[in-house]
């Protein structure tokens, strides 16, 4: 494999934007509709054909987008100055994920301090209390002020229980892709199947028991996302984190299978440096919502 350190690679144009845009639309349209509709209490089919619709396709955007790059590193094509253009573009891919996120906590941090105490009558906007007399504001919001319009849950998820497990798992995980990243480093590829493959192994126990916690919460505590404020935060922080980690393993899987396939080398594997990022990002991020949705 020849390396090109003169040049500047510029690839052919490619189908791949438009059918990322196309992709997202769908899927992002059918989130929404799904969320519009479930709390309207109108059917979610077409939403949720429409959402899988997406999906698919940004799956095979993913893999045929992916794939070319792979087939492009793997022809010699990049030179240094790509390596630093890769890099920052993950730098700044994660900025924006950090954002949006931002965007989440930041409204879950505005109804806990403001909007809800001044329902309950303080401050200086207390006159809402006007608008549901005897209305006591607490956090967790269990006793929603319309009741009617948005059911209360029954309660709230244990944070000792399967969140606090799932937080040693992702912790965990964090250490062991470390792990694979530094035996990598050493060309110790025994090591890095080991590892890497126990990261694997973390993180598809990690989204089961998000799947048990999201079946306890609809059968048994009625915690939804028509729950008011609080069932809207906690499904779309949690919601959206685990399809983060549904992406972040997709990752993985796809590093574990270059690995056996002998890909990288000790100096030139960005592509698995790159994946351990999103995954520490993926997990400092679980650790705020452990803390802020969970605990606090």
């Amino acid at each position: 494999m020849s390396t090109n350190h003169q040049t500047y690679y510029v690839p052919e144009q490619s189908k791949w934007p438009i059918i990322a845009t196309v992709g997202m639309g769908l899927t992002f349209y059918g989130l929404a509709s799904i969320m519009v509709n479930n709390s309207a209490g109108e059917s979610t089919t077409g939403a949720w054909i429409t959402f899988g619709i997406g999906g698919l396709i940004m799956v095979y955007m993913l893999f045929g987008w992916f794939g070319n790059v792979i087939q492009e590193s793997r022809e010699g094509l990049y030179s240094p100055q790509m390596d630093r253009s890769f890099r920052w573009g993950m730098s700044w891919f994660i900025f924006s994920e950090i954002m949006f996120f931002a965007a989440f906590f930041g409204a879950l941090f505005y109804a806990r301090t403001f909007a809800i105490p001044w329902l309950g009558g303080e401050g200086d906007r207390g006159s809402s209390q006007m608008l549901w007399e005897g209305f006591t504001a607490s956090w967790p919001l269990l006793n929603n002020p319309d009741p009617e319009a948005y059911p209360a849950p029954k309660g709230v998820i244990n944070a000792w229980g399967l969140p606090l497990l799932n937080t040693i798992l992702l912790v965990t995980s964090s250490f062991t892709v470390t792990v694979a990243h530094h035996a990598l480093k050493k060309n110790d590829r025994r090591k890095v199947k080991l590892w890497l493959g126990a990261t694997i192994l973390l993180a598809l126990v990690f989204l089961f028991f998000q799947a048990e916690e999201y079946v306890e919460a609809y059968s048994e505590l009625d915690l939804t996302l028509a729950s008011g404020i609080y069932g809207s935060t906690f499904f779309m922080l949690t919601g959206f984190h685990g399809a983060h980690v549904i992406l972040g393993t997709l990752m993985l899987v796809i590093m574990f299978i270059r690995i056996q396939k002998g890909h990288f080398t000790a100096d030139n594997h960005f592509g698995f440096e790159a994946t351990s990022w999103y995954w520490h990002f993926v997990d400092v991020v679980w650790l705020g919502l452990f803390v802020f949705v969970y605990i606090i």
